[in-house]
């Protein structure tokens, strides 16, 4: 049997699944024992859990991942050991979890805020608890005064309320903890004002618990929920001992449901609703507004009560209500452990349903996609946009591609090249939501050959038109175009096949080397983005089209500023939008040259961002009439445009690139020191990545700030290699550190995944730093050594870079060679042809 299904096993295991139900994790150093991780008890009642299936079960498969003895002596000490940052990033890589959706209404000792998540997982969107927010403005100091009133209460509820909804994915209500699901749609409000009235009367921090007051929120809740069109979560069946399980029945929901006001609110009964499942399936067959989430339920039962539970929801319920969380909280591992047994519990129950006949194989490989990712991201609406999630408009990708083309027209598929040009497919949203988004489009090989002057493979990369791979739309990714409206971009993974990398996929690249950073050494590695780029205008003069410069004043002018404040105005917010952070933007020393610089985040975001940054400020320049250029020297008289990162090294949420009372040299830690010299040490052929084309060293000079020896120094702007000193950083210490040789036509993702092979090397070997130059390097062009001057003379350090190749693959870097190689003979034969590359970078 188990040979028949492997198609269907291998749909459970790799479906990236949005986790539709969690809540905060904690730092190691919370209050929270870690026995929690196993059971809803507490007190005295918690000393059993030892005891139970699902914990001898959970402790082994947690065991597993970690490498450790099964015991939860050994776990807890495995996990003191390696760190918060450690742990929660095998959990959730295990878990293939690409989205998390969090209620963060229930308090924990030393709880991680929301954005923190985001280093785990991609993407992070938060469900509000109505109880939350309600007893938040009852115990708020200026609530205690006599005048409020349950009209001026709701008021203000509603209105905060309203002012979030935007910025939420759903609503969330716990009336089951506090007095049941037996909800009155049609509350007094005499009984409410009552309520609230001894609610009031109470010990602060009030706890909300009458029944009158909890129906009245509970129903003004859903009417917001109606207007913004959001779903609401309703806790239904077990839990923890706070809760009467006799009143958790979601049969008891029966007047919200028959209410005419309601029937077009989703509700998403929580917890399978267990013991009461088949009632919940019964609700989700009859009702269309009621759609099911199987969290807790999965893994806190045993294996067959799993299967019982999930067997009885789909014994009634559409397989499109029902949908996947893990009810994740407090530690990693129980986002870990919900996936784990709830990709084993689905396929378990979709196998015997194909074997009895219920289902073909293929309508069971469907249901994969719909339990653990489909219905998800349609209920609640999901447009991702590097790591945030904002309301989509389409509700529905079964519906007719006419109806889809009403709101959003084109998708465009977004993928980088070796020669780091941006290049797309476009689909109409119709077919994409139907087909593209989850069966890619096709791509030849030849895609990773091509220069930046001809559209076919060069010679010698081994790529051809032979052969295909798929472009993968990566939905953590998926962006409204703010500048045209009724288009979306997304960008593309390479692979052989859904689910399998292709060994040229650039994405691909830097998420191999920095799992091997995270893995030997328990480091991530940061990067923000500073881009300098042209503003170009058109002139036509006796028949002759030439585009110059946008006006002619100097480094960070004013009058320059001013006159492309409308569009520097639309690119911040464009940026905004994509939620791509702005930390300062001024004019440059070039004519017409401006630059913003980006937040830093996580290297793999940070590539992503600085794709998209590109984009957005190419697009809105071009909205204006303009051109935006980031050539890295478009004008060989003027001043060249570099795309400088700044770069960190973080464990447990801690800078560690940073020195300490302990180790401090020069400021850096000596995970540091050793981290840079590895990128010094590999400087040459890091630059056949990040200065990657012939005219990216007509950038490079001596006095021009682009870093033209191999030295470094602490805040020498002439140095390639920068540490730096923000403020609020110690003067004797150093936050991060910049390299100035990377621009505008390179591939972030792999200019990044070269410095992280790179500094692998160094923490791998010990490397240490040479001293630090102190003045302008040009100073000693004598003793210091020139960083290549020509490409060639990366292409040739890159060529014997024995560690690049192994971190990188071979047949990558044959590709990137070749690429490089073709684009130095066609320049030095066609010096002219700079000239049309403003257009293409």
């Amino acid at each position: 049997m188990e040979a028949r299904y492997a198609e269907l096993r291998r749909a459970v295991e790799e479906t990236p699944a949005v986790d539709a139900h969690a809540h905060n994790l904690v730092d190691t150093a919370s209050s929270l024992p870690f026995l929690r991780c196993f059971s809803e008890a507490d007190g005295d009642a918690l000393a059993f859990a030892p005891h139970s299936l699902s914990f001898k079960r959970s402790i082994k498969d947690i065991a597993a991942l970690y490498g450790c003895e099964a015991s939860l002596d050994k776990v807890e000490e495995f996990r003191k050991a390696q760190g918060l940052s450690s742990i929660s990033s095998k959990c959730f890589q295990a878990a293939n979890i690409s989205a998390i959706l969090v209620d963060d209404g229930l308090a924990f000792d030393k709880m991680l805020e929301l954005e923190a998540h985001k280093e785990f997982v991609p993407t992070v969107g938060r469900v509000l608890r109505i109880e939350w927010l309600a007893e938040t403005i009852i115990n708020d100091d200026s609530f205690s005064g006599s005048s409020w009133t349950l009209d001026s209460f709701t008021e203000t509820f509603v209105a905060k309320l309203k002012s979030v909804a935007s910025k939420i994915v759903g609503l969330k209500s716990i009336a089951a903890y506090r007095s049941g699901l037996e909800i009155d749609p049609c509350v007094s409000k005499t009984d409410a004002e009552d309520g609230l009235r001894k609610e009031l009367t109470g010990q602060r921090p009030l706890r909300i618990t009458n029944k009158s007051l909890i129906d009245y929120l509970f129903t003004r809740s859903l009417d917001i929920a109606v207007q913004c069109h959001l779903p609401m979560q309703i806790h239904t069946g077990f839990g923890d001992k706070d809760l009467d399980l006799r009143k958790c029945n979601p049969l008891h929901l029966r007047a919200v449901l028959e209410d005419e006001r309601f029937t077009k609110c989703q509700l998403v009964l929580l917890h399978a609703s267990y013991p009461y499942s088949k009632e919940a399936s019964y609700l989700a067959s009859v009702y269309s507004q009621v759609y099911l989430d199987f969290g807790l339920a999965i893994p806190k039962l045993s294996v067959q009560g799993m299967v019982s539970s999930l067997k009885e929801l789909l014994e009634l319920a559409p397989i499109n209500k029902v949908m996947f969380s893990s009810d994740g909280y407090a530690f990693p591992e129980t986002y870990y452990l919900g996936s784990r047994r709830a990709r084993d519990v689905v396929y378990r129950v979709l196998s015997a349903a194909s074997e009895d006949g219920d289902l073909s194989i293929q309508e069971a490989i469907d249901a994969v996609e719909d339990i653990f990712r489909r219905n998800a991201s349609d209920l609640y609406k999901l447009n991702v946009a590097n790591g945030s999630i904002h309301q989509k408009t389409i509700a529905d990708n079964r519906i007719a591609s006419s109806c889809v083309e009403q709101d959003v027209l084109f998708v465009r598929i977004v993928w980088n090249d070796a020669s780091g040009q941006h290049r797309c497919r476009v689909v109409p949203a119709g077919r994409f939501y139907e087909i593209a988004r989850n069966k890619g489009v096709g791509l030849t090989f030849a895609s990773m050959g091509m220069t930046s002057f001809c559209d076919g493979p060069a010679d010698g990369t081994n790529l051809t038109g032979v052969g295909e791979i798929r472009l993968m739309p990566d939905m953590s990714t998926l962006l409204r175009l703010p500048w045209s409206t009724r288009e979306e971009m997304v960008i593309a993974d390479m692979q052989i096949r859904p689910g399998e990398a292709w060994e040229y996929c650039p994405r691909y690249a830097l998420r191999k080397v920095t799992k091997v950073l995270l893995d030997e050494f328990n480091v991530t590695m940061k990067a923000g983005f500073e881009n300098e780029f042209y503003l170009r205008r058109k002139l036509v003069s006796e028949g002759h089209e030439r585009w110059v410069p946008y006006d002619n004043s100097s480094y960070c002018s004013t009058s320059s500023f001013d006159g492309a404040s409308s569009i520097l105005q639309e690119v911040y917010s464009s940026l905004k939008v994509a939620n791509i952070v702005v930390e300062q933007l001024h004019a440059e020393a070039g004519k017409g040259q401006f630059e913003v610089a980006l937040k830093y985040v996580l290297c793999t975001l940070a590539a992503d961002n600085l794709i998209y940054a590109r984009e957005i400020i190419k697009s809105v320049a071009r909205k204006h009439g303009l051109i935006a250029t980031f050539l890295p020297k478009p004008d060989l008289n003027d001043i060249g445009s570099g795309s400088h990162v700044h770069l960190s090294l973080w464990k447990n949420d801690q800078n560690v690139f940073m020195g300490s009372n302990e180790y401090s040299h020069y400021g850096m830690s000596n995970v540091g020191e050793q981290f840079l010299a590895g990128v010094y040490h590999h400087l040459p052929s890091i630059l056949a990545f990040t200065a990657p084309h012939p005219n990216s060293y007509d950038r490079i000079q001596p006095n021009t700030w682009s870093g033209a020896y191999l030295c470094w120094g602490k805040e020498n702007r002439e140095a390639p290699l920068r540490t730096a000193c923000p403020p609020g950083v110690p003067l004797d210490m150093v936050s991060n550190f910049e390299i100035k040789s990377f621009d505008g036509c390179a591939n972030p993702h792999l200019g990044l995944a070269a410095i992280v092979a790179a500094g692998i090397d160094g923490l791998r070997k010990g490397l240490k730093l040479p001293e630090p130059i102190e003045s302008n390097p040009a100073d000693y062009a004598t003793k210091l050594k020139r960083l290549p001057q020509d490409l060639l003379e990366s292409v040739e350090s890159l060529a014997a870079d024995k560690t690049l190749h192994e971190l990188i693959g071979d047949k990558l870097i044959t590709a990137i060679i070749a690429v490089r190689k073709a684009e130095i003979d066609h320049y030095s034969k066609n010096p002219g042809a700079f000239g049309d590359l403003i257009h293409r970078y």
